[in-house]
């Protein structure tokens, strides 16, 4: 473990499944050491897949198959800042499309539970342009949308 500072996630048992999803879906990404148990436990035994360290777009977390006990929740999730429409629907797709499911405001959540905003650039610029009143037409548009579209946004804060 090299950072000092890291993403701790429980899974009940897919973690290296949630891992390998990130590393293929986000850019800058990747799967590093698998940790394996060395004796058995009450909830498996020896061999069996404990933590997995990976990278989430440079960010270094670790996922341990801890059980069904603790579940994700949108107290915690990752936001990503996308440069235009087709990156907006490729990670919402992959996100969405592998057994998520879509939520409002550009949040969305992977089928581990885990939550993602998937947050164009150009709405955060919108919502806070120094024109309240243009920022507030983009903020009445996203709270319309799930999936934030930019077409829309940019048509709204333009009035």
């Amino acid at each position: 473990m090299v950072s000092k500072n890291t993403i701790f996630l429980w899974f009940d048992s897919a973690a290296l499944d949630a891992a390998k999803f990130y590393s293929e879906t986000f850019p800058d990404s990747t799967v590093g050491t698998v940790y394996r148990t060395p004796g058995d436990y009450p909830a498996g035994k020896e061999g069996d897949i404990l933590m997995v360290e990976f990278t989430v777009m440079g960010i270094p977390c670790i996922g341990m198959n801890g059980g069904p006990s603790i579940k994700h929740n949108e107290a915690f999730s990752f936001q990503v800042a996308t440069d235009d429409q087709a990156e907006t629907d490729r990670l919402w797709n992959a996100i969405v499309g592998n057994g998520g499911e879509e939520n409002a405001c550009g949040w969305c959540k992977d089928k581990w539970g885990l939550s993602w905003q998937i947050t164009p650039r150009v709405l955060m610029a919108a919502i806070s342009d120094p024109d309240r009143a243009a920022a507030k037409r983009a903020f009445n548009a996203m709270m319309t949308m799930k999936k934030i579209d930019v077409a829309a946004i940019e048509a709204a804060r333009r009035g």
